[in-house]
């Protein structure tokens, strides 16, 4: 079962964030802890790590802003 991934909330006033850059590619196999991308909030940016090992699967595009919790992507 993929592992999705999504938007987190990184602070308390958080409700969006910008996908700056995918750190993968669409099929690359990563390792847990390996930086899958980078979020841009009002204050600061951040980058995303893999919570488990596996096949990307990028769904979210570089440049657009997403709310909290929204699906960008998976682990298979």
């Amino acid at each position: 079962m993929p592992t999705p991934i999504n938007i987190p909330k990184l602070g308390v006033s958080m409700t969006e964030g910008t996908l700056v850059e995918w750190m993968v590619v669409d099929g690359q196999s990563v390792q847990a802890g390996d930086v899958l991308y980078r979020i841009e909030t009002d204050k600061v940016e951040n980058d995303i790590e893999a919570p488990i090992g596996g096949v990307i699967r990028i769904i979210g595009v570089e440049g657009d802003t997403y709310d909290v919790g929204v699906h960008i992507g998976s682990i298979e």
